[in-house]
């Protein structure tokens, strides 16, 4: 599955300069010091968090579960294309999956 560049690009700029990025999932994920953090999977924002946050974040109208595998994966969630159209909404995300990532222990 490819995945939106130009949503790549809006990531890119959006995260500091320490993350990483790599091809996963048929998409792109973007690591915070080797831990995933959020990437792209199709025009979809991919994010990791805790359970409890995916569980409070979810009642938010643009996000969907995370079903990947086929069933939804608690620790992950997408943000769909229009809770993501503008630069703020997308570097308010990914900021909260930079705040879970920042509590794990580097690999």
């Amino acid at each position: 599955m490819a995945y939106d560049e130009g949503l790549a690009q809006r990531m890119r700029d959006a995260l500091p300069a320490h993350v990483s990025e790599k091809k996963m999932f048929g998409g792109l994920c973007f690591l915070d010091r080797g831990n995933m953090a959020c990437g792209i999977v199709g025009d979809k924002l991919m994010l990791r968090l805790t359970k409890e946050l995916v569980a409070e974040y979810r009642r938010e109208p643009e996000t969907a579960d995370m079903d990947f595998t086929g069933r939804p994966m608690p620790s992950m969630m997408y943000v769909l294309p229009e809770g993501i159209a503008d630069d703020d909404q997308l570097r308010r995300w990914v900021e909260r999956a930079l705040d879970f990532t920042a509590t794990l222990p580097a690999k």
